[in-house]
């Protein structure tokens, strides 16, 4: 079943903000995701809030076809909230789910109601999530004339066991197809997702996955580390005895197979997970949510933040759909963060990127922290910042609690 929401506090049943939270606004970047809850399968290692057609049988205002118009709802709620000030969107990425299991109209149409409400930055990034087997390349034209600028494609494997076990169903040889056709039609930003570690998965399984998604020039690669979420039916294989459990030193291993082989390749890490031909195929919306940026989430279970109010969408689409149709927010909970939980976040998210956390950042404890990593390897200093090694990459998380003890 799809994971559950925090608890958090009530939610305003306009969703209003405080004003101290929109007066940051202009201060950082603004996005807007739109999630799409969408699947034509359910895929055994993921607990994101989707749903197969199955699952929603004919509940009510639970349709694909219906789904844009209670999109679109949210987005012009986002805009009343938000007010009149001038907000042209930065970045706008459909995530899911699977996007494109709505029609190119349906995904255009809810970029078209964003960029009606509040304008797009004349340099936009619009990424879409696609699986290979949900785009055929008339889809792909018809997006990136709508003013798509980026495609994502969840490869995962080149290797059939390995996509098997992980219950994706496209056909492997697809994946240089939706590149190409991507490229045909105008995007020069294209991204693929891969996954390591999966039980089964050899090693020359992986430096397959490798170069097979660089034999398919994108100028996007990330690359996650399979993590057994609970609940899921990974999971539940694993607790069977069906599967064995993920390795540590099995997926440290491919990790730095991956680091080594994209590096030779030309590119360049600027999150621990992922890698880019240069600064321009960074993804802006993600780099967004790294640093702090302000974003309206808009669909089921969405979360979104705002000048430090953090807020999170009820998860089922009828629910959610029903609300907007009252009038009412979907929001099903917030919570207000205060400067210390902020600056804690920061030192989550910031210590993973390449361009590194700000010294300044870190309390006195953090600080005195720094000097044993230094000395074990784990970070350097960059001036006023503190960037991870490629040890430290591989420890990120024990590099996070020694600065944060």
């Amino acid at each position: 079943m799809p994971s559950s929401l925090p608890q958090g506090d009530p939610a305003p049943t306009d969703a209003s903000l405080p004003d101290a939270a929109l007066d940051e606004l202009g201060t950082r970047p603004f996005g807007i995701y739109v999630h799409v809850p969408f699947c034509a399968v359910r895929c055994g290692y993921c607990d994101f809030n989707t749903y197969t057609a199955e699952e929603l049988g004919d509940t009510p205002g639970a349709s694909r076809t219906t789904y844009a118009e209670a999109a679109i709802a949210e987005i012009r709620l986002a805009r009343r909230v938000l007010g009149d000030r001038d907000l042209p969107v930065d970045t706008v990425f459909f995530g899911g789910g699977t996007p494109t299991l709505l029609s190119p109209a349906d995904l255009s149409a809810m970029l078209a109601a964003i960029a009606a409400e509040f304008g797009l930055s004349p340099d936009v990034e619009v990424t879409t999530e696609a699986n290979p087997d949900s785009v055929a390349a008339w889809d792909l034209q018809a997006l990136r004339e709508a003013g798509f600028t980026r495609m994502s494609f969840g490869m995962q494997s080149a290797v059939g066991h390995v996509l098997a076990t992980l219950d994706r169903t496209h056909d492997p040889l697809r994946v240089p197809a939706v590149v190409g056709w991507s490229r045909d039609a105008g995007f020069e930003h294209v991204s693929l997702d891969l996954i390591y570690g999966t039980p089964g998965e050899s090693k020359a399984d992986w430096e397959l996955s490798l170069e097979d998604a660089l034999a398919c020039h994108p100028d996007h690669i990330s690359a996650y580390s399979l993590i057994v979420e609970p609940g899921t039916a990974l999971a539940r294989r694993i607790a069977r005895g069906e599967l064995p459990m993920t390795d540590d030193d099995d997926l440290a291993d491919k990790y730095l197979l991956a680091d080594q082989r994209l590096e030779s390749a030309g590119f360049a890490w600027y999150e621990v997970s992922n890698w880019a031909r240069d600064r321009s195929a960074r993804c802006r919306h993600n780099e967004l949510y790294w640093t702090g940026g302000h974003w309206w989430g808009v669909g089921p279970g969405a979360h979104s933040h705002v000048g430090g109010v953090r807020w999170w969408n009820v998860k089922h689409p009828a629910a959610y759909a029903g609300r907007l149709a009252e009038g009412v927010s979907p929001a099903a909970a917030r919570e207000s963060l205060d400067a210390e939980t902020r600056r804690v976040e920061r030192v989550l998210l910031e210590t993973r990127l390449r361009d590194g956390l700000p010294m300044m950042t870190l309390d006195q404890p953090g600080r005195a922290a720094v000097i044993d990593l230094v000395d074990r390897g784990l970070v350097e200093r960059a001036g006023e910042r503190l960037v991870l090694t490629l040890d430290g990459r591989l420890l990120a998380d024990a590099v996070v609690r020694d600065l944060l003890p």
